[in-house]
């Protein structure tokens, strides 16, 4: 596909036309866009995390809208709207003096505690769950200020609403780690909160709420520094599976050469010592059993199979139908 000019060069061409130059050359300048990167801010953590820690929290969202519906007596939507990976300060910087951060500190399958895993909840969305918690419609609530402060009965009913949420994140990462989340304060001030460096790198997931036409958002802040455990304690759990199943194999190879003994017992029957002493060629022992019953087969003793007594190439053979573990 030809290029195409600009205008200065299409008022250059056309000057070197009439000026008799036909020689002339118009030299065309193809731009070169590069994607700038921010050496200051490398970016931690790749695609597929990010799309891992969406789909925790899609899960979560889930378990968590349950938790709302039985709390405000109303259906609500809860749906993951944006997963970023950002420095703190972004995040730290949007609060307003007057917001309210709940601190949660998690404990790790090996009995570390880290964190804090800091959740924000835009007040609408809080105040429209007390009002409604209270009796209320919770309507009033969309046209309250981003500067409102809470009171202490308000603070209270923050602290009950958001353990119901804190309770169902084990839930939420129980598909990849077996994590435990305790509430550990309630901050009034986030200007205060300096358990996180300003320049640390985090991961924000943003979930929007909706309750009856009143809508709101639930900020998670999740510490690069524990998501550098999760991660790490994943990759170790990775390892260990695939160091037994390696273990489990290794096993079965070494057996597989074993010899077993494989019985089929067609019955059993019992018979009077004076009656054993009278068995004459021609008699017949009754098995209590009809001749279409199942027939068992043990291997080393043990019943491992179910089938039915038959023949195969002029031998008598058993058919498994069905695989036991005791009789």
């Amino acid at each position: 596909m030809p290029e195409i000019l600009s205008q200065s060069q299409i008022d250059a061409l056309i000057n070197s036309m009439t000026s008799g130059d036909a020689t002339a050359e118009v030299e065309t300048k193809k731009e070169n866009t590069y994607k700038k990167y921010d050496f200051y801010s490398p970016k931690k953590f790749t695609k597929d995390k990010l799309k891992m820690l969406s789909s925790i929290y899609e899960n979560y969202a889930r378990l968590c809208s349950s938790r709302i519906n039985s709390l405000v007596r109303v259906s609500s939507q809860i749906e993951v709207i944006d997963v970023e990976e950002q420095r703190y300060y972004e995040f730290s910087n949007a609060l307003n003096e007057n917001d309210v951060l709940t601190l949660i500190n998690v404990t790790m399958p090996d009995g570390s505690i880290n964190g804090p895993v800091l959740l924000y909840a835009s007040n609408q969305l809080l105040l429209c769950m007390m009002d409604r918690m209270l009796g209320g419609t919770g309507e009033d609530s969309q046209h309250v200020s981003t500067s409102y402060t809470y009171t202490d009965i308000e603070l209270s009913l923050y602290r009950y609403i958001v353990k119901y949420w804190i309770s169902v994140m084990k839930d939420g990462w129980s598909n990849y780690l077996e994590l435990y989340f305790n509430l550990d304060k309630i901050e009034t001030n986030p200007g205060m909160m300096q358990r996180i460096g300003f320049d640390e790198t985090v991961v924000i997931v943003v979930m929007n709420v909706d309750i009856a036409g009143v809508s709101g958002k639930i900020n998670i802040c999740l510490p690069g520094s524990f998501l550098t455990n999760v991660f790490k304690c994943l990759e170790e759990h990775e390892e260990k599976a695939g160091q037994e199943n390696e273990v489990v194999q290794n096993i079965m190879e070494g057996i597989k050469e074993t010899s077993m003994e494989i019985k089929a017992e067609l019955g059993s029957s019992k018979l009077l010592l004076r009656d054993l002493f009278g068995l004459q060629v021609g008699d017949v022992i009754n098995l209590n059993k009809s001749k279409d019953s199942e027939v068992y087969l043990y291997v080393e003793g043990e019943p491992w199979f179910k089938g039915e007594l038959g023949k195969s190439n002029k031998n008598m053979a058993v058919k498994i139908n069905e695989i036991c573990e005791k009789l």
